[in-house]
């Protein structure tokens, strides 16, 4: 069976390991009997880590149709003749909403369902928590069928140990039993090989049945009394912790040093004590940086706006700033001329556009932009307008963003943007009351 990428956006990459089954449908019946047979649903959630049921009411909400998933045999049904790839599309939709991460785009995420009925997914590999939008159809059905809860790793560690312990115990038990029996059947095979003697000697007390048998108790009750101790020194635990590790994680696992050994931290370096040739290490370019060379490269290189789009949108780092990034990318160094430039590249800001966060964080990045190095904040009055009659940004999420308090990112001169785009601000407001009276 052929396997794929899980998520779109992965399906050229060679060594991507998250993989999943093609899917595959059937359609049978005919008349108002026909129906599409997803045939190998179940491997295909399995590979998703989620239930069947799930993908397979997607599809019939999606659609528009009656969809059954039989738990017993194992059958997804979607009523009516649906295409393969229509339904590979829509498998795809099922995938960003309910599987990704909506943070680091990594399929390995958990769908929790809180006690005041909202969804959310815990991503394992980043711990981003994702919310998904609770307008969707499917989020009623999963509400009222929760996914049963995985076991954490710490809870079947504990019962492995307990049981490894007790296996230990068992053992040990039936081996001191075993020599418990050997050494008795050596005292009677020695009491009958031994002479008898006379009645009432001394040797007679000393070999009796009632001696014999209080030396045995005396030797169990010594036995007993043992206390095992175990070596807790540093030595000793370092020891232990190398004879449990592999050959290959000994070399991984770095054993912490006792405070003697640990060197004195060195003072702290002046102005004066650093050499030119160690300038560059200490000028190294932060995670923003980066960023902005990355997609201002990739932007120079000629790519389209939607190419440039599904950079953004499939970067592991944080929207907020994935999207401040590429605005400094579209237009750094660009001060009087803003306006100019925004009207050029409006494909490109039109297609990162996706949905609310987007145009939130958008507006943010505009914010950040011009509040920060050049003073283009006169500027952002043409602007706003500008995308607010594109249709790229609507005017609930300019209001919202424009009563809201400044993003940590922003600089000093927050104000002065605000100040700015408070006509246009007005304008909108006035716009509203209008209708509402109207």
């Amino acid at each position: 069976m052929a396997l794929l990428n899980i998520g779109a956006s992965n399906k050229d990459d060679a060594f991507y390991r998250y993989k999943m089954p093609r899917l595959m449908t059937k359609i049978e019946g005919r008349g108002n009997g026909i129906k599409t047979n997803i045939v190998n649903m179940v491997d295909v959630a399995k590979a998703l880590a989620r239930p069947p049921a799930y993908t397979t009411k997607y599809f019939g909400c999606e659609l528009g149709a009656q969809s059954k998933f039989d738990e017993k045999t194992g059958t997804s049904i979607v009523n009516g003749a649906h295409d393969h790839g229509k339904l590979a599309a829509l498998l795809e939709h099922f995938i960003k909403k309910y599987v990704q991460c909506y943070g680091c785009s990594n399929p390995e995420t958990e769908i929790l369902v809180s006690k005041a009925g909202m969804i959310t997914l815990n991503c394992a590999a980043c711990g981003y928590i994702s919310n998904v939008d609770m307008r969707d159809k499917l989020t009623t059905f999963i509400v009222k069928n929760p996914p049963e809860q995985k076991k954490s790793g710490k809870d079947k560690k504990l019962r492995r140990a307990e049981k490894e312990r007790l296996q230990e115990g068992e053992l040990a038990d039936e081996e001191m039993k075993k020599s418990k029996k050997e050494g008795s059947r050596k005292k009677k095979d020695e009491d009958k090989k031994a002479p008898k003697k006379k009645p009432g000697s001394d040797e007679e007390e000393e070999l009796s049945p009632v001696a014999s048998q209080a030396d045995d108790e005396e030797v169990a009750e010594d036995e007993d009394d043992v206390q095992w101790q175990a070596d807790t020194s540093a030595e000793a635990a370092k020891q232990r912790m190398k004879e449990q590790l592999t050959s290959v994680t000994t070399e991984m696992v770095m054993l912490a040093e006792p405070e003697e050994n640990k060197p004195v931290d060195s003072p702290r370096v002046g102005k004066s004590d650093i050499k030119e040739a160690d300038i560059p290490k200490l000028q190294e370019l932060s995670l923003h940086d980066k960023l902005v060379k990355d997609l201002k490269g990739k932007i120079a290189s000629g790519c389209s706006a939607a190419e440039a789009a599904s950079l953004v949108l499939n970067k592991p780092d944080p929207p907020l700033d994935v999207m401040v990034a590429y605005f400094q990318a579209l237009f750094d160094g660009v001060s009087k001329d803003l306006f100019k430039e925004v009207k050029k590249s409006k494909e490109y800001l039109e297609a990162v556009v996706q949905d609310e966060s987007c145009q939130k964080n958008l507006l943010v990045a505009m914010e950040v932009f011009a509040s920060t190095g050049v003073d283009v904040s006169k500027q952002m009055l043409l602007v706003l307008k500008f995308l607010y009659d594109a249709d790229v940004l609507e005017e609930e999420h300019i209001l919202e963003w424009y009563s809201s308090k400044p993003s940590p990112l922003v600089g000093a001169k927050a104000e002065n943007v605000k100040k700015a785009v408070e006509p246009f601000i007005q304008w909108l407001e006035n716009a509203e009351a209008e209708t509402e009276t109207e």
